[in-house]
């Protein structure tokens, strides 16, 4: 499975990639994130319930980022296990790019699942993973918004603004990766991710 998108998140570049550093502002972002730890500069570890069609599972991984280029971007990759339900692991490429005020993340996710999931089929996990997706972006986007107007780095996003900003159909999962790897950005990505 590949996907590719981007976002447009309403901050300054060293904001966006403080945040997608940061394990907090990663847990409340990502759905169905019960844990998310550093256990180094370069790895994460994260337990997640996560539904796909008919099936829920709790996933656990890990995600190493590599490639580091602060605060340009970095490549995530991460496997997780959901015991039963089946594993899931993959990667992403983040690439942050300053858009005016704000910061344009891009990201590449190559990921791969297995055990139940996989014979969900592939546009079930496709819809899923986009409806995650949207949802992290969505939650990072305004966590990270509101970190930059109350630092007075931005202007202010009224309520609703920034689901008006954001593409309306964006073309990737980088939530994949982290229910992959951590199965929850990634990256993810942010994680990408990124993200990630």
């Amino acid at each position: 499975m590949e996907m590719t998108g981007e976002r447009l998140i309403p901050a300054p570049r060293r904001k966006v990639w403080d945040a997608l550093n940061d394990p907090a502002v990663l847990k409340s972002a990502i759905p169905g994130c019960e844990s998310l730890e550093k256990l180094s500069e370069n790895e994460l570890k994260a337990t997640a319930a996560v539904r796909i069609g008919p099936i829920a599972a709790r996933f656990i991984g890990k995600v190493l980022l590599s490639d580091l280029d602060p605060p340009n971007g970095y490549t995530i990759s991460g496997e997780g296990q959901g015991g039963v339900a089946g594993f899931a692991k993959g990667g992403a490429k983040v690439h942050l790019a300053d858009a005016g005020p704000d910061t344009l993340l891009h990201y590449d996710v190559q990921a791969q699942v297995g055990g139940k999931i996989a014979q969900l089929g592939a546009r079930l996990i496709d819809a899923s993973a986009k409806q995650m997706a949207d949802t992290f972006f969505d939650r990072f986007a305004a966590s990270v918004g509101e970190a930059a107007e109350e630092a007075g780095a931005g202007q202010a996003v009224a309520q609703g603004g920034i689901r008006s900003q954001l593409p309306a159909a964006p073309a990737g999962m980088p939530m994949v990766v982290w229910v992959a790897g951590v199965i929850c950005l990634a990256i993810i990505i942010l994680v990408f991710g990124s993200y990630l």
